[in-house]
């Protein structure tokens, strides 16, 4: 009797329906508050640039390796700058159950780049006419949100076209003062370090690789069926599809699309971020990316998506015990270095 291999099966049936992805652009629909006593960006995007493993010495107070030297993998994200090129008040309408827009504020002279993505021009928008009907609602305003472009043209991403989010800004209750530091960034460069720490733990969003129209057998993992002289009927395929009525069975394996879709993957740690993307970069560049010119975040852990895919970085919305360490870590040596002596 030969050996059994047992691995998870591929597909799950939890995501329902398993289509295309609307957008590149992965977005949360929730966004922590870490409430630090400082108004703050909730979020940030960064580029995939590809994946090493590093050496680190382990400072899990709990774990069997505690103070030694262990090697994990490791994801490396190329983060420009993002640039807050407006920002939004919002409101909360009980009756519709909504969030209403009681105006925006955007900043002078938009970068070419970012108007191009742009359909509506925001020379249409008075600032000092916005900013009165914003301080004037300052009493019903429930979340103050940025509107950030990327800026690929700083990244070894190879591409000038910005992407577009909107990123809560949180840390304070007091909305004069959400509204104060609003302004205070608009138009400018928000790096980073300005939003996470090394060692704190993070959630991220992206969009998978994707795989086109798949069988079931390679999308859920169903068993190939025995050749024998029915086969004409198909082994590469599922038994029976179950019962007619109701005409669709959700808990029955079905072809379509496989990847493409939005994951988001909880409490990955930051385990550096660096200022000169040459101190990760291979000599030869990152694999279908290239070199990595500016800052980097280099996270603990895989992240979904391929190579240039935008990730979307947030405040943890599961966070760990405190018992977990959230201090600097300690890198012996990364991968893509080349060692000392060779």
């Amino acid at each position: 009797m030969g050996l059994k291999i047992h691995r998870p099966k591929r597909g799950s049936m939890a995501y329902y329906p398993r289509k295309r992805a609307e957008s590149l652009v992965a977005k949360f629909s929730v966004w922590p508050d870490p409430h630090g006593g400082k108004p703050i960006l909730l979020g940030f995007a960064a580029y995939k640039a590809g994946m090493a493993h590093v050496v680190m010495i382990d400072d899990r107070p709990t774990s069997p390796f505690y103070s030694k030297e262990i090697i994990r993998p490791v994801t490396i994200l190329d983060a420009p700058p993002i640039k807050v090129i407006a920002f939004r008040a919002y409101t909360y309408d009980p009756w519709r159950n909504l969030k209403l827009s009681l105006g925006e504020v955007w900043m002078p002279n938009v970068p070419k780049d970012i108007a191009r993505r742009i359909s509506t021009l925001p020379e249409k928008f008075n600032k000092e006419e916005m900013m009165k009907r914003i301080l004037d609602n300052v009493d019903v305003i429930t979340e103050i949100r940025a509107l950030v472009a990327t800026q690929p043209r700083l990244s070894g991403i190879g591409k000038k076209t910005p992407e577009l989010l909107e990123i809560p800004i949180g840390g304070v209750d007091d909305a004069n003062q959400l509204i104060k530091y609003a302004e205070s960034v608009l138009g400018k460069d928000i790096n980073v370090t300005d939003v996470f720490s090394e060692g704190q733990y993070v959630d991220v969003a992206a969009i998978t690789k994707g795989k086109g129209w798949q069988g079931v057998v390679k999308r859920f993992n169903v068993k190939i069926l025995p050749k024998w002289h029915k086969h004409r009927k198909g082994y590469r395929r599922i038994g029976a599809i179950g019962p007619q009525n109701p005409a669709l069975t959700f808990t029955t394996p079905r072809p379509g699309q496989m990847g493409l879709h939005k994951r988001t993957e909880y409490n990955k740690r930051i385990l550096k971020i660096g200022l000169n993307g040459v101190e990760v970069t291979p000599s030869s560049g990152f694999p279908h990316y290239g070199i990595i010119k500016g800052q980097y975040i280099v996270l603990d852990g895989t992240v979904p998506g391929i190579v240039k895919r935008l990730v979307t970085l947030r405040f943890p919305v599961r966070p760990r015990p405190q018992t977990y360490p959230t201090g600097k870590i300690q890198i012996v040596w990364l991968s893509t270095q080349q060692l000392q002596g060779a």
